[in-house]
């Protein structure tokens, strides 16, 4: 057991620790979470009691709930739909176009995951981009920053709100209304928004996306194996002295012997009976090869099929997350062939087979249409070529899927139900009526995220049961005891939204929340002010691609680097930051 006395210095070095494992990302955010539980458990610093306390918290029950109810928006088409009608006029009315898709993401985001909405919206963007000739550089910043301003409109409009919410319930607070903050939430979009407009063209680069730097990546080409028989005179021959593979520009893509690709050693491969050529050409040279007597298509052992090469991107729910591209075994489950992968703003493709996938990763893959489509439904990838659909959706139920949203909304809004009773109430109706079976409903569930939000709870629970967030505030108070309540509200807002651009935001809005409010109290202030500040700073994730889930799924599609955040996000932090501190003290006066 620790003793007392050091109990609260040793859980700050825990946290400290955790903090720089967080932005280190050698493990993810919810195995360190998890890591510093189970050391404050084995310490003693945290009884099981007081872990098990945590699951009363009902911000984690309403977080998952809602996950599937914008699952169902998505299910239905409903989010698809919406957005298409959004971008009916791209050629003739650019601007109001851009403005409707604007006003899309930040209402969807007020009531919905925006995760989900960002993955919807990045293949319409990029057709946007196409169809006005913006550079689509200066669009996805934008859209994911637009998502997160939409986020801080209402409660329930981001995980950190509801988290922030019911830690602030825990520590004797009232719980806030649905709406309560949307004062100050749409304020802040609202200068947000008009200031990312009219500052991207300036601050953003335009640059070209991974699938426009290859050139006419897009547009059909011809996949096709040829077998080398056992009388063949290429036998012996290095690969690279067969002049008829070269011709037109066609391209070897891989060597096949039995079941080993030898695409990695292509320069050194000498052809053997049996193996099988593998050609990205055009289809006048697979015509001119059969001709000339290769074995090209109409043999058992030989295949051959129109192949398109599409842009795929790894989201957060992908099952291709963490797994290592040699390993997944493309070629010989779907047919399909990764080309090269684009990770922060570089191509990564002479390692490819080494690369292990992360949340934000854009794919180029080349096969035929039909085992794309398959491989972007079972891995769960979003398709950034075309607006390419790969399973029905059920349209008819999405006004049941909206109205439930709607009903949610009203009972959380007026006071009837708590937000956590009444997305629970709406996940019965979505699942009664169909919308979704209960497998699809709770594949949803981000998971790794409610493990980290709980893990954060206890660790919460933690500092308080130590003593450490007393010490912080003893430390503080005094700093604080003879400036005005404005500086110590700036205080607690910019501690804030510097440490949510370097570690996840739900860590910091709960180490910093019981902070908060016991500093308010302590300067005889209304906590209620420096709560509203935790959730606005701690979702101002602008300046770095890392600090919010959206900033990450933009990254590559939108061929940025670390320091283009920086450029836009950084004055952005700004005056959203004062815009944000002037409303809050406006409504919730300080004196």
């Amino acid at each position: 057991m620790i003793p007392v006395e050091i109990a609260p210095i040793l859980s700050l070095v825990v946290i400290v620790l955790m903090f720089i494992a967080f932005v280190g990302e050698r493990y993810a955010p919810d195995v360190v979470a998890l890591a510093a539980v189970g050391f404050f458990l084995a310490t003693g610093m945290l009884t099981t009691d007081a872990f098990i306390g945590v699951f009363a918290n009902g911000a984690p029950i309403a977080i998952g709930a809602l996950f599937i109810l914008s699952g169902a928006l998505l299910r239905t088409g409903a989010l698809e739909r919406i957005s298409h009608l959004a971008m009916a006029g791209a050629q003739r009315s650019p601007i109001l176009t851009l403005s409707a898709l604007t006003l899309f993401v930040l209402v969807g985001s007020a009531f919905l995951n925006n995760t989900p909405i960002v993955m919807v919206m990045i293949p319409l963007a990029l057709q946007f981009a196409k169809a006005s000739k913006w550079p689509v550089s200066r669009l996805l910043i934008p859209l994911s920053y637009a998502a997160i301003l939409g986020g801080g409109c209402t409660l329930i409009g981001t995980s950190t709100n509801l988290l922030v919410d019911g830690v602030a319930q825990q520590n004797g607070m009232e719980p806030f209304s649905i709406f309560e903050i949307s004062a100050v939430g749409a304020g802040v979009a609202l200068v947000g928004v008009i200031f990312t407009a009219v500052m991207a063209r300036f601050l953003l680069p335009n640059r070209p996306t991974l699938a426009e730097m290859t050139g006419a990546a897009r547009t059909q080409t011809f996949l096709t194996e040829v077998l080398v028989p056992a009388e063949s005179d290429l036998i012996g021959k290095p690969l690279s002295d067969v002049a008829v593979f070269q011709r037109s520009g066609g391209k070897v893509i891989d060597v096949l012997r039995g079941e080993i690709s030898l695409r990695r050693t292509l320069s050194d491969v000498e052809l053997l009976a049996g193996d099988r050529v593998v050609l990205r050409t055009s289809a006048q040279d697979v015509i001119d090869l059969r001709e000339d007597g290769h074995a090209v298509g109409g043999m058992s052992e030989v295949s051959s099929t129109d192949s398109v090469t599409m842009e795929v991107l790894v989201g957060p729910g992908s099952r291709l997350v963490g797994r290592i591209i040699g390993k997944l075994r493309l070629r010989r489950r779907y047919g399909v062939y990764p080309l090269a992968v684009h990770r922060r703003g570089r191509s990564i493709a002479p390692q490819l087979d080494a690369v292990r996938l992360a949340i934000g990763d854009t794919l180029l893959v080349e096969g035929p249409v039909e085992n794309i489509r398959k491989l972007i439904e079972d891995a769960e990838l979003i398709d950034l070529t075309r607006d390419t659909k790969t399973i029905p959706l059920r349209r008819s139920l999405a006004p049941v899927a909206i109205g439930t949203l709607l009903g949610v909304v009203i009972l959380a809004g007026t006071g009837i139900m708590p937000i956590a009773g009444a997305a629970v109430l709406g996940v019965a109706v979505i699942l009664l009526s169909g919308v979704m079976d209960a497998d699809e409903a709770f594949s949803h569930i981000d998971g790794r995220l409610l493990a980290l939000i709980v893990s954060m709870l206890a660790i919460g629970a933690t500092l308080q049961a130590t003593g450490a967030v007393q010490l912080i505030v003893d430390t503080i108070a005094p700093v604080l005891q003879g400036a005005s309540p404005l500086v110590a509200l700036i205080a607690i807002f910019t501690l804030t939204t510097i440490l949510t651009e370097l570690v996840t935001n739900n860590a910091v809005a709960v180490v910093l929340t019981p902070i908060a409010i016991t500093l308010a109290q302590q300067l005889g202030l209304d906590p209620r002010a420096f709560v509203v500040a935790v959730m606005v700073a701690a979702n101002a994730s602008f300046a770095t691609p890392i600090g919010y889930q959206t900033n990450m799924l933009v990254y590559a599609p939108g061929g940025y680097r670390f320091a283009d955040y920086m450029r836009l996000g950084i004055p952005l932090k700004i005056v959203t930051g004062a815009a944000a501190v002037f409303l809050i003290q406006w409504l919730w006066p300080l004196a």
